[in-house]
């Protein structure tokens, strides 16, 4: 059962917008999908609250803030959201757990040196090559200065670049429907599905 864990000390990052939209992608896969938040505001469960009965199926996790417990049976995929400022035992616990842990960055210089120390600790938890890491550019243009800067930093982390996210209202207006672009017709979103296709690959890997 692979679980994703996404993190990022840093508030404001989008951390559960990338958290929602993973869960929204296995579960159009048809995979038993369940979406745990050990923040305290909760985002994620509230996107659950907002999903309308007729989308694909995404379960609650029954993960708090102070108490991680195992998915019941059942569950083939888990997507973690996580807290700004997640550190101490609650870190390592989540860790401990994670396949994969996705870090979302925007492509800029204080975000990128803020998120610095939470890679490096990261990669010294990591035993062997689990869990995987790798980093999303969000809200950021491929095409410009700032991507290849975020790229440059990371690549000399050792770690990859699995994609960059546009700056566009479809996350935002999605999100207060409790949808995804994996759950509406792919012509209204086809560019963010593309720019998906790379992070995709290697949830699947």
């Amino acid at each position: 059962m692979p679980v994703v864990v996404v993190a990022n000390p840093k508030g404001g990052v989008g951390k559960s917008t990338l958290a929602t939209q993973v869960a929204g992608y296995w579960a159009r896969q048809g995979h038993a999908v369940m979406l745990g938040d050990v923040d305290r505001q909760q985002s994620a469960r509230l996107w659950l609250n907002l999903r309308p009965e007729a989308a694909r199926p995404i379960a609650t996790w029954d993960a708090g803030p102070d108490l991680i417990v195992k998915p019941p049976r059942g569950t083939t995929h888990v997507v973690l959201d996580t807290p700004g400022g997640l550190h101490g035992w609650r870190f390592k616990d989540v860790i401990k757990l994670a396949d994969k842990v996705i870090v979302p960055l925007q492509a800029s210089i204080f975000d990128m040196y803020a998120t610095r120390a939470f890679i490096d600790e990261l990669v010294e938890l990591r035993k062997g090559e689990r869990p995987e890491i790798g980093v999303v550019g969000m809200r950021v243009d491929g095409r410009t200065i700032a991507f290849d800067k975020l790229t440059e930093f990371v690549q000399g982390l050792g770690l990859p670049v699995l994609g960059h996210l546009r700056d566009t209202q479809n996350y935002v207006h999605l999100a207060a429907r409790g949808l995804t672009v994996f759950d509406v017709t792919p012509g209204r979103v086809e560019k963010d599905l593309l720019q998906w296709e790379g992070i995709c690959q290697w949830l699947d890997a």
